[in-house]
């Protein structure tokens, strides 16, 4: 007995202005007649908007239907085809939330609906909204988990803010729908998901929450949203070959650059995000009730702090490509620029001194390499490599390396001197996969609140980065790197072992969010022990913004 069809995912809405909103959704078919019913009896119609993504493939390494392990299925990456629908609601009532339901017809002419959402344009300024602040999903094991005790602990959350790194390898398509170990993008946020975590034989099936049907999401751009070159044998292979764009332009020439260098395609086309006019979806400003959110694209290529000769890490190449350039990682490279000087430092500038910022209540900052954290993330210094080629007497490469000048950190002398000057609150992050936050002396907040599982671990007491000796620069291997000091949770801190309070939470056991209730100016941040499934969610630390 075949099972009924169905649609990749459920509905989802974007982009709310002060009388739309976007409603949006997958199929793995191009069908026709997709609507969205709306109002009062549903009585109301809008079409939708139909297009294919271009770049989404499964691959060897992806867990789809049949294939449980690496090319029992997917021997190399294969185009799957998704369809993607698209409806603007309009002539809505601020502050008012209106039922919904979305239908697809299949080629066969049999229809396909979802469950009813309601969905609401912006809200108005004054409301009081809870925003979830959440990022490097990147299918870990506790997403599921973490999701699920959102709207169990919070209720219906009013918005998404996501930090960056949604999936891991972004054109992997069961990553974002339908991989089938349960814990997939989308799945997780629309509680459909069904991620089984065995805690001393006890099994718990978490289902995420439903939350994007009703909310919308606010996205940046974290290393994980991007592909690098075509054709490199496996979806993750191209993933982790990325190069810079003047790299690639003297390797390759101008002809198909995107697909020689780096790109963001499939992340901009499943999602409809405000746009600017110099970054368009990849860097943005966007008010929402009493919140000015300004999203900036501050992301490098993660590599390997591992010196061994056959490392194409952060701080050297493989000694096996010393001599085919096409090859080298040319390092944690940059993918956007942000330097003082810029495109995207001048929209800045533009931004924080335009009246939509200037009279915002908050004003927040969201990006995803963090300018402030425990983590080892942090090191080295967020700016572009320097290259050193080392040869013998004979000319021969003997060593590339690459060194990362502190004083040049883009993030620390150029951004954070701007947000602070222009009075912002708040700058929310990820990348590091645990949770930590700091303040200067100014009173602007940082917080990274990305622990999902896969934790790298923080730089606190005997564990310390692994950085190079005998570079140039001097790698800091404890702490934050640009001397602030983490503040300690102010509820209920976790204790080490030592028996004093941590400023931090990097578990694989122990997941966290946090919500920004703009009502009461807080951001509360929770816990949850997911081998204790029975347990209560924790509020562990609060801060207002001033």
């Amino acid at each position: 007995m075949t099972s009924p069809p169905q649609l990749l995912t459920d509905p989802f809405v974007q982009l709310p202005t002060a009388t739309s909103v976007r409603v949006v959704w997958f199929t793995e078919f191009a069908g026709y007649g997709h609507i969205v019913t709306y109002g009062e009896n549903l009585a109301q119609t809008a079409i939708a908007t139909t297009t294919q993504l271009r770049r989404t493939r499964e691959d060897q390494n992806s867990r789809l239907e049949n294939q449980t392990q690496d090319g029992q299925v997917y021997q190399h990456p294969v185009q799957r085809d998704i369809w993607r629908h698209e409806a603007e609601i309009t002539n809505l009532t601020r502050d008012t939330r209106v039922s919904y339901r979305v239908t697809s017809v299949r080629e066969d002419g049999e229809s396909v609906s979802s469950n009813m959402f309601t969905l609401a344009s912006k809200p108005s300024p004054g409301k009081s909204l809870k925003i979830l602040l959440t990022s490097d999903h990147q299918i870990k094991p506790m997403v599921a988990a973490n999701l699920q005790k959102v709207v169990e602990t919070v209720g219906r959350v009013d918005a998404v803010w996501f930090a960056g790194d949604l999936v891991n390898t972004p054109d992997r398509a069961s990553e974002w729908f339908d991989d089938h170990r349960g814990g997939a993008f989308f799945p997780c946020l629309q509680g459909r998901a069904n991620y089984e975590m065995n805690s001393n034989g006890v099994k718990t099936i978490y289902t995420g929450g439903e939350i994007i049907q009703y909310a919308p999401m606010f996205t940046c751009i974290g290393n994980h949203e991007i592909m690098g070159r075509r054709d490199h044998g496996s979806l993750d292979d191209e993933f982790d070959a990325t190069i810079p764009r003047t790299v690639a332009l003297k390797l390759y020439g101008q002809e198909s650059l995107k697909d020689n260098s780096f790109n963001t395609d499939t992340y901009e086309e499943i999602f409809t995000l405000p746009q600017s006019q110099e970054g368009g979806k990849t860097y943005y400003a966007v008010s929402f009730g009493d919140v000015r959110l300004v999203v900036l694209y501050a992301t490098n290529m993660w590599r390997t702090p591992n010196l061994d000769a056959e490392a194409r890490g952060r701080y050297r190449e493989r000694e096996k490509d010393f001599n085919t350039p096409e090859n080298w990682g040319h390092g944690q490279h940059i993918y956007e620029p942000i330097a003082k000087g810029s495109t995207q430092y001048n929209w800045l500038v533009q931004e924080l001194n335009s009246p939509e910022f200037q009279q915002a209540k908050y004003k927040v900052v969201m990006l995803h390499h963090p300018p402030h954290t425990l983590g080892g993330n942090i090191v080295p210094a967020y700016t572009n490599p320097v290259q050193i080629i080392e040869c013998d007497v004979d000319g021969d490469i003997k060593a590339i390396r690459y060194e990362y000048p502190k004083d040049a950190d883009y993030l620390i002398s150029d951004v954070v001197p701007l947000l602070e000057a222009a009075g912002v609150q708040l700058v929310f992050y990820g990348h590091s996969h645990l949770w930590n936050r700091f303040c200067s002396q100014s009173g602007m907040h940082f917080l990274e609140t990305s622990n999902v599982g896969n934790s790298y671990g923080a730089a606190w007491g005997d564990n310390k980065r692994e950085v190079p000796v005998g570079y140039k620069e001097d790698y800091t291997e404890l702490g934050d790197p640009y001397g602030l000091e983490p503040v300690v949770p102010t509820i209920v801190p976790l204790l080490g072992e030592d028996g004093k309070p941590m400023p931090y939470i990097a578990s694989n056991d122990i997941t966290v969010f946090s919500i920004f209730d703009t009502g009461t100016a807080t951001v509360s941040s929770y816990r949850f022990d997911v081998r204790k499934p029975d347990s209560e969610v924790i509020k562990f630390d609060e801060f207002r913004l001033k």
